[in-house]
């Protein structure tokens, strides 16, 4: 077997490098942070959850998931409504306003990754789609360290 960190190490800078410029793409319209973002998009798939239910997902202390919540509460892009089963509980979900400005990070996101696609030979397109596959695949597959 040969040797291939330099290749691993090459691979992973490129992620971080599209994964910022993606990013920016979406910051330049709109000023959340990463976990304000990342909750929103959480919450946009999966629907209403609980503060616990958040930060166990987002791998982060209840307290800080709340300052997050809260955050985004005094934006009007989530909002708080009563647990269907435990009144002690509440749910967080989206805003019809949180849903416009979801749908608005994702779309200049994918502006930017159609733009720079576009700007490729069509043989790199098509290995570049099916890198995109594998990498989906090596995600899902919960490949720990």
């Amino acid at each position: 077997m040969t040797d291939r960190s330099q290749e691993v190490a090459d691979l992973a800078e490129s992620i971080v490098l599209i994964v910022r410029r993606v990013r920016a793409a979406a910051d330049d319209e709109h000023d959340l942070s990463l976990s304000e973002r990342s909750l929103l998009g959480r919450l946009h798939r999966n629907g209403p959850a609980t503060t616990a239910d958040l930060a166990r997902a987002e791998h982060m202390k209840p307290q800080s998931m709340g300052a997050i919540v809260s955050s985004l509460e005094s934006l009007g892009l989530v909002r708080r409504k009563p647990h269907p089963t435990d009144g002690r509980q509440q749910l967080i979900e989206l805003t019809p306003k949180g849903t416009a400005l979801r749908r608005s990070i994702r779309a200049a996101k994918e502006s930017w990754i159609t733009q720079a696609v576009a700007e490729l030979p069509a043989h790199e397109q098509k290995t570049l789609f099916a890198a995109g596959a594998i990498m989906r695949r090596m995600a899902s597959n919960g490949v720990q360290q």
